[in-house]
């Protein structure tokens, strides 16, 4: 009768810890591609992340569609100039908060397509995180996508015609230039 009580009790003081552990702290929303042209060579990704826990960091993303998949933001130069950068650091999610990347600001940057990114298509995304590990979603590819302002990501409504992205690759403000654009 002791050990039945004692299995008991391990029990229902397990189940609490298996319920917490299975609930997602970290959820990913409103995620979309652009849409891309047969010739485009890169293009972004955008969503916002909701995060119900402790403060994490998102440090990685990856994908088959690409060749090179990178977290990136935008900053303005000293000539009022944007151009994308890298960040390999990642972002800090915090506590109880939510990040945003949208066009303009942060977004996952999609480099060497393996082939055009299609109205209606879905591309699987794997997002890396320092606490929650792998979070892996699918990204509806959709040209019709209102834009988001980048203001949670920090950027404000960043204008992007001519900038560059920081290794070379010039970029303007229409839909043909690899399904990465403000419009």
């Amino acid at each position: 009768m002791l050990l039945k009580s004692i299995f008991i009790a391990t029990t229902l003081m397990v189940m609490p810890l298996a319920a917490a552990a299975g609930e997602a702290k970290i959820k990913v929303l409103d995620a979309y591609a652009r849409a891309s042209t047969p010739t485009s060579k890169s293009g972004a990704i955008f969503f916002e992340i909701k995060n119900h826990g402790a403060a994490d960091r998102l440090t990685a993303a990856a994908t088959t569609i690409a060749n090179s998949t990178q977290l990136h933001t935008h900053s303005e130069n000293s000539n009022g100039v944007m151009r994308m950068i890298h960040v390999e650091e990642g972002f800090e999610v915090p506590a109880g908060g939510s990040l945003i990347f949208a066009r303009g600001g942060h977004h996952v940057m999609l480099l060497g397509l393996a082939g055009s990114l299609v109205q209606g298509d879905t591309v699987a995304l794997t997002l890396t995180f320092e606490m929650a590990g792998d979070i892996t979603i699918d990204v509806p590819v959709d040209l019709s996508r209102k834009p988001k302002t980048a203001a949670h990501g920090g950027h404000g409504d960043a204008h992007l015609d001519g900038h560059s992205d920081g290794h070379g690759h010039g970029h303007s403000d229409d839909a043909s230039h690899s399904g990465h654009s403000d419009s």
